[in-house]
């Protein structure tokens, strides 16, 4: 059976890969994953906050002026909160590229046009076959409309892709006032992939404590419907790769995302969960799911429900909504 499928431009065996986690932290991690078949290893986020840390030489600069008002503790997290710093980074990414024979892709986590967007090229000179750019935000500020959240985003994506000529991904929340639009500026700003979607991890209050506590919790497979709206549509309108990112747990989830239109699969929480020989599970058993149904590549599934190859594809739309308002609750009596 053939598998094999396109992410960024690299050509991949098959579609299934390890999200940006803490699976690819050390070497003998990444070899676990590529001896379970990984098509290619995504690296944990190197954030902005770090290498504004190091731009403003920083710890000690930073001290000096933190306690001028409260809030100024908050501005920047402490370097010892992040795994990996910026020229550990590197050299972590360094070693990789020299222990598989695998695409290795870079993750640069930030939403601000700034400076910090240099170290991509320093990733790309490191070996990194791509750049996945996590546009991790919250619009909280009252001053700030939609439109200038996306417009610092599209400057971001293109300053990247100006410093570097490797493929660039973005990883995307789906918070967005119109998303095809948004999907579209970032296509002809240069993106060549998309990632759906970035995990915003929610606040949790400790009513003890009196705290804001930080609690991750890992996906489960009610989260994928919304990335398969997305994939459905925007796989109809873009030319650019595109990934599913959150909710795929078994064959039937990754089958489901690939029908969308997913080009790849990035897996992170059932790994964390039971190892990294689910991704060779996650691959037999879609070669499985197509021989038992006639396929003969993972190209003649692709796409193949999306918004513009599905029997209805108002589904996707707001006729779904209402059809479901008319007749789900009778279900449930």
């Amino acid at each position: 059976m053939d598998l094999s499928t396109t992410w960024l431009g690299l050509k991949l065996p098959h579609p299934f890969m390890p999200g940006a986690s803490p699976l690819a932290d050390s070497l003998d991690s990444v070899k676990r994953l590529e001896d379970a078949g990984a098509a290619a290893i995504v690296l944990r986020s190197l954030f902005e906050e770090q290498l504004l840390y190091e731009q403003l030489a920083t710890h000690r600069y930073t001290d000096f002026h933190r306690d001028v008002f409260p809030e100024a503790a908050s501005f920047l997290p402490e370097p010892g909160d992040f795994h990996l710093g910026p020229d550990t980074y590197l050299e972590h990414l360094s070693k990789i590229r020299a222990a598989v024979d695998l695409p290795v892709i870079a993750s640069l986590n930030g939403t601000t046009p700034e400076g910090w967007v240099d170290h991509a090229r320093l990733i790309e000179q490191a070996g990194a076959s791509a750049i996945e750019l996590n546009v991790y935000g919250v619009g909280a500020d009252p001053g700030e409309g939609a439109g200038d959240i996306e417009t610092r985003t599209l400057a971001l994506v293109k300053q990247v892709k100006r410093r570097i000529k490797i493929p660039v991904a973005v990883k995307l929340s789906p918070f967005y006032t119109s998303l095809s639009h948004f999907a579209s500026q970032l296509q002809q700003a240069g993106a060549d992939g998309l990632v759906l979607f970035n995990r915003l991890f929610e606040p949790e209050l400790d009513v003890e404590a009196l705290e804001v506590k930080r609690v991750l919790h890992l996906s489960d497979p009610s989260e994928l419907p919304l990335r398969l709206r997305w994939l459905g549509v925007l796989s109809a309108q873009l030319t650019c790769s595109l990934a599913a990112s959150g909710g795929v747990h078994t064959t039937t989830d990754a089958v489901r995302a690939l029908m969308a239109g997913a080009d790849v699969v990035q897996v992170v929480s059932l790994l964390l969960k039971k190892g990294p020989g689910e991704l060779a599970k996650l691959r037999q058993g879609l070669t499985q799911w197509l021989e038992e149904r006639e396929y003969e590549s993972l190209a003649q599934l692709r796409d193949s429900m999306n918004y513009a190859s599905c029997p209805d594809p108002t589904a996707y739309l707001r006729a779904n909504y209402l059809l479901m308002l008319q007749s789900g609750w009778d279900d449930k009596k």
